[in-house]
């Protein structure tokens, strides 16, 4: 019987913890949509009463080309830096964090494995393995870092979860 529960235990901590994690992905990603538009319209309010922001050029030549009504040469809105080349979304060629699933899925396994067994100490070597494996990409991509460590949170607890769960409720 202690057999079937380890098993079960793995399969919940292993492959239900995938939809966890996704859920918390997106959490995050509302949040952060969120935290930007607030930030996106309190810039441009404080543009919007600023007189400073009010930026105007006179025309050097003395032509009425490109001016505004009141005679002054306008400037161009400014252009949001995440239009410019180097803040756009990663290529589609290039995936951030490739093969996440399966780690994420190796990573639940072994934790809840660890507690099961009473070795704990062996979630200190699949952080280490994991942090390793992915040290070059998450310190040239800071989005691969925020990425990297909620997944890797919300897998370690939703596995440490189930098999504390299983631990104490049926392997006493």
């Amino acid at each position: 019987m202690t057999a079937l529960w380890v098993a079960a235990a793995l399969v919940v901590a292993g492959f239900a913890g995938w939809p966890v994690t996704a859920l918390v992905f997106r959490l995050a990603r509302t949040i952060d949509d969120k935290a930007d538009a607030a930030k996106a319209a309190e810039e441009a309010r404080q543009v919007e009463h600023d007189p400073s922001a009010d930026v105007t050029v006179d025309d050097p030549s003395g032509g009425a080309a490109n001016q505004a009504v009141d005679g002054e040469l306008t400037a161009p809105p400014a252009v949001p830096a995440s239009d410019g080349p180097a803040a756009g979304p990663a290529l589609p060629s290039q995936r951030i964090l490739r093969g996440g699933a399966i780690i994420g899925v190796l990573e639940r396994l072994g934790v809840c494995l660890a507690i099961l067994t009473g070795q704990p100490v062996a979630i200190a070597y699949i952080v280490a393995i994991k942090g390793l494996g992915r040290f070059a990409e998450l310190k040239e991509t800071p989005v691969a870092a925020e990425r990297f460590i909620i997944g890797t949170l919300t897998s370690m607890l939703w596995a440490a979860g189930t098999a504390a769960t299983v631990k104490v409720l049926f392997l006493h």
